[in-house]
């Protein structure tokens, strides 16, 4: 099952592989998901944009463009906690937040820093923990702005190479900065980070440009170069190209987390860490896969 975006008649003018120009077009994203959770072999989609414990949205509006992607901690299922609800419940106040136009485009900390504080607030009780990584393009400026707390993330592809990218937070192996809301008393037990603390970044983007959006299902099944691989197969700017691509990209980490006798880059990073382990990582995964594009209203 597959989630379908589409925003109004958006034109990809520009040859993939990135257009340096200086012009006074605005930019967009033609953007697409596709996903899988790990309990649900043929990708079964939640309700609304969540595979499994992840969440992400794409949301549009007059100055810019956003994406989001956030990844519930399943340890809370072991207290009786639905992990999906927390990552799902801060991606829809995201959009909110976005749609509403209560956001400033170079501040994409402060959209997770007010959707955190929503959930706080919330009169219903909400628990569970999230990382999250949110991606802005402003129209106009032809940048990208970033923040990423935690291990899902981003990259930018020019060319065929990677030009930019999240890095990882980690408070120690297998256990990345998250936000938090814990049960009363428990403040102080429940690792919480503040969304203050996500990694940010800003940097100019070209027509062309191919952004990738992921939790870390698809991070720790994939390493680059397989990415990049996979991205070679997009020959043209148009929607359905785009969708057939993060399809792709998402089955092959799907079918990699499944693989016994593969070194993922997840593998990897545990044995560095002093574990003998190998195979692919069963998780959630999900892939938001967008290409800079010029605008029309």
């Amino acid at each position: 099952m597959l989630s379908v975006l589409s925003y109004g008649r958006l034109v990809a003018r520009a040859v993939l592989g990135g257009l340096s120009q200086t012009d006074g077009r605005d930019y967009s994203l033609i953007s697409a998901s596709y996903g899988f959770g790990k309990d649900f072999r043929k990708g079964i989609l939640k309700k609304g944009m969540c595979y499994g414990d992840d969440a992400c949205f794409i949301a549009r509006h007059r100055t810019a463009d956003v994406l989001g992607v956030a990844d519930g901690v399943g340890g809370w299922r072991d207290y009786g906690v639905d992990p999906s609800q927390f990552s799902a419940t801060l991606m829809r106040t995201c959009e909110r937040l976005v749609k509403e136009g209560r956001f400033t485009p170079s501040n994409p900390v402060g959209i997770l820093t007010t959707g955190y504080y929503e959930l706080l607030q919330n009169k219903v009780p909400l628990l569970g923990s999230s990382t999250a990584c949110i991606v802005v393009l402003d129209r106009r400026s032809h940048q990208l702005h970033t923040c990423n707390l935690g291990d899902s993330g981003f990259l930018v592809v020019r060319g065929g190479e990677v030009v930019h990218r999240s890095d990882e937070q980690q408070h120690y192996f297998n256990t990345p900065f998250q936000l938090s809301i814990a049960p009363p008393g428990a403040e102080g037990v429940v690792l919480s980070d503040s969304p203050e603390a996500a990694d940010s970044s800003s940097f100019d983007v070209q027509l062309g440009d191919i952004i990738l959006t992921a939790s870390d299902g698809l991070f720790d099944n994939m390493p680059d170069y397989m990415i990049l691989q996979e991205l070679k197969k997009l020959k043209t700017t148009n929607y359905d190209s785009i969708l057939q691509t993060a399809q792709s990209i998402a089955k092959q980490a799907h079918d990699l987390a499944y693989d016994p006798n593969y070194m993922s880059p997840f593998a990897q990073f545990a044995c560095d860490n002093g574990l003998n382990v190998r195979g692919g990582k069963p998780d959630d995964i999900t892939v938001l896969l967008s290409i800079v594009a010029e605008y029309t209203d």
